[in-house]
């Protein structure tokens, strides 16, 4: 993948917010982080309290800059320390207004190089932006950032100061505001490269597992197709296992191809893979039908291949009143439904309707 690509994928990855909180509550870390967000807050309020009333602080005594400041740091650190994580709206609004905070009360301080140290702190909410949210919400946030280094470079000047001392502290936060986009693309790669499996590129298992659920929360009619490829141990025992490796990829890139851009597509290990989109019960077999024709097509590897696929649907418009089934339910439903393909000879689709239990006026469909 060339630059461009990369750094295209990295704008349009779908950060999933609720999948890294469940990893840190997963790893018993989540607390700590609360603790220590929450501490920064009251860091800025012991701060905005000792400044007050000196040459450096807000005017007044101790003045309404300096109070709004203090109480903001103990609001927050409550918030973190008291109530639950936020949601990702709520953690998105919390950090712009500590943006818009930091900037607008160090803009009031009469020192105006000590002024211009308070961007360090948007470094500080930048670093939680590359972490728990995507690049465009960081985009927001350095557009901010570089406009409040500018600022304060022109403050420091239009203040009496040297051009040079404020161009060279308007470099110096420059370089630290820009820091957090370099953060976050390197960890968007460690990320991407965790779940993606190495050789088709595709998503891996942990990968499918983070992707899957919002695909199967958004949408009114899910359908989860497992693919197992057809003797694919006879290929790799005839051929070797490179010429099989490229089957693989092979079939991963014409999956990937034939899917759709609004299809979540895995190898969850081995020669199976896992295809879900927003497909009715109605159209599930269709669609299952054209995927098996797709792998089946003459390949550039001279190898034919065929695949066996199971299919689960889970669609509201057959079952209104059904509670929406865990992502691990239609997983089990489909690598069900494969199996039975698979026995009954290969190359060929098995659907499941997927109903929960207790809801038994839909059998499934064969």
């Amino acid at each position: 993948m060339n630059a461009g690509k990369t750094l295209g994928a990295w704008w349009h990855d779908p950060v999933d917010y609720r999948w890294l909180v469940r990893t840190l509550a997963a790893r018993s870390t989540l607390g700590p982080v609360k603790v220590l967000i929450g501490l920064a807050g009251a860091a800025i309020a012991v701060m905005g309290a000792v400044i007050a009333g000196t040459p450096v602080g807000p005017p007044g005594q101790p003045g309404i800059a300096a109070t709004i400041g203090v109480a903001s740091g103990i609001l927050w650190a409550l918030r973190w320390w008291l109530l639950p994580w936020p949601s990702r709206t709520e953690s998105l609004v919390l950090i712009g207004c500590a943006d818009l905070l930091f900037t607008t009360e160090f803009l009031l301080l009469p020192n105006r190089l000590f002024g211009a140290m308070g961007v360090v702190l948007l470094v500080v909410t930048g670093s939680y932006v590359s972490f728990f949210h995507g690049a465009r919400a960081l985009a927001v946030h350095s557009a901010w950032s570089v406009l409040s280094v500018i600022v304060f470079s022109v403050r420091i000047v239009t203040g009496g100061g040297d051009v040079r001392l404020a161009l060279a502290v308007g470099l110096l936060l420059l370089a630290a505001v820009v820091s957090a986009l370099a953060y976050q693309i390197m960890n968007w790669l460690l990320r991407t490269e965790s779940l993606s499996d190495p050789l088709t590129e595709l998503l891996n298992r942990r990968g499918l597992e983070i992707r899957l659920p919002p695909l199967v929360d958004s949408h009114p009619a899910v359908c989860v197709m497992t693919f197992d490829l057809d003797e694919f141990k006879k290929i790799n025992d005839t051929y070797g296992h490179r010429v099989g490796d490229a089957v693989l990829v092979s079939t991963a890139r014409r999956l990937l191809d034939a899917a759709g851009e609004t299809a979540v597509v895995a190898r969850t290990g081995g020669e199976e893979f896992v295809v879900a989109a927003p497909i009715t019960a109605a159209a599930a077999r269709t669609e299952a039908e054209r995927l098996r024709r797709a792998v089946a097509e003459p390949s550039e590897t001279g190898v034919q291949v065929t695949a066996s696929i199971g299919v689960a649907v889970f669609d509201t418009t057959t079952c209104p009143q059904c509670p929406r089934p865990t992502t691990d339910r239609l997983l089990q439903s489909s690598d069900a439904a494969m199996y039975r393909a698979k026995q009954s000879g290969g190359n060929l689709v098995e659907v499941d309707e997927f109903v929960p239990p207790g809801n038994d006026h839909h059998p499934p469909a064969r």
